[in-house]
């Protein structure tokens, strides 16, 4: 009986790129905003179209996982911004100017 690993190295290979792009996307967000979203279309874009010129099923999957996971860490940019306006993660005090702030007092400030 014959075993083919290439299926279970993809699946490997993949959650360890999506593992990758989720504190990517944390970090530039933290670093540099939404800005260069437009670099994560460029490198989504390029391996996508890279993959569809890679013979082997195996380098094209990957890299078209790759693709896909830069493209979706667009939307993810945008919402990890939501995510630290709302206070959910921390936010770069040397960008906090980034930020929405709510004209509303808080609880603190409404006591004193």
């Amino acid at each position: 009986m014959d075993l083919y690993f290439e299926g279970v190295i993809l699946a490997i290979c993949t959650f360890l790129i999506i593992g990758f792009c989720h504190p990517l996307v944390i970090k530039t967000e933290y670093y540099f905003g939404t800005k260069p979203w437009t670099l994560w279309l460029i490198g989504g874009v390029a391996c996508c179209t890279g993959a569809l010129f890679i013979a082997n099923i195996f380098w094209s999957a990957l890299l078209g996982v790759t693709g896909a996971s830069l493209l979706w860490g667009i939307g993810e940019l945008f919402e990890q911004k939501r995510r630290v306006e709302r206070g959910w993660f921390p936010m770069n005090p040397k960008r906090r100017n980034c930020y929405k702030t709510d004209s509303r007092p808080s609880e603190t400030e409404q006591k004193a």
